[in-house]
């Protein structure tokens, strides 16, 4: 359970992102200016990554999307560009991580940062977790939590499981994860006040790295065993 007090709504939400088109961040302040806070945006310098051979994107095209500050200037809402994330300020209540790299430890001392993680930590660490879990026949979720010094290892808010189909493609089934990940950030608000997690009990397991794209097609094989175990799993 959550045992970090937060203030009453409305507070100021900080989002923090990069100085770049974003898909994600798009998606989710679409979302949250429904909701009545208030807002500013923290934007960090973003470095183009070399493009990785994958067997397929698990994730939708993040680029295609408009900057976020256009979003920023459509909406009213304190732009801040920042050289690093030193910059980001102590202004805020609460600090959503909407695309980021790793956080300085400056940075986190002093605010509230949650991130919310495409996994069930803890035993879905680090990157590619969607990949992961289904590889290593692990139950599918979206974790928010606080960050800390540590990868994947802050505070729990919420743990909420992603609906697995036993008609389920990789393509449909990581498309919903997606839009998991996109509904647990639009909601944080939501889930600080009614903390939630369906696996208190699941294991520890080490912080992964990118998965091989031999792995990948191991995976693909496998991935009917995956639906048909979790297809018909209900929560009880």
């Amino acid at each position: 359970m959550n045992q970090t007090r937060t203030p009453p709504p409305p507070y100021t939400v900080g989002l923090i992102t990069y100085h770049y088109p974003h898909l994600k961040t798009e998606q989710v302040l679409q979302r949250l200016l429904q909701k009545q806070l208030n807002y500013k945006i923290f934007a960090l310098p973003f470095t183009p990554r070399k493009p990785r051979e994958t067997l397929f994107a698990h994730r939708p095209e993040q680029s295609d999307a408009v900057v976020p500050e256009a979003l920023a200037k459509k909406h009213d809402i304190p732009y801040i560009q920042c050289m690093s994330d030193k910059d980001i300020d102590n202004s805020c209540d609460i600090y959503l991580i909407l695309g980021a790299g790793i956080i300085s430890g400056e940075c986190i001392s002093g605010k509230k940062i949650i991130n919310c993680h495409p996994g069930i930590i803890p035993a879905c660490r680090g990157l590619d977790s969607f990949k992961w879990a289904l590889y290593d026949m692990k139950p599918l979720g979206i974790t928010l939590h606080y960050i800390d010094a540590a990868v994947d290892a802050g505070e729990i808010i919420a743990v909420i499981p992603t609906n697995v189909y036993e008609s389920d493609s990789l393509t449909t089934l990581a498309r919903r994860h997606y839009e998991n990940e996109i509904d647990c950030l639009s909601n944080v608000t939501y889930y600080l006040e009614n903390p939630v997690n369906h696996f208190p009990e699941i294991e520890l397991s080490e912080s992964r790295m990118r998965m091989p794209i031999e792995k990948e097609r191991e995976l693909v094989r496998r991935f009917s065993a995956y639906t048909e175990k979790y297809g018909s799993y209900l929560l009880r």
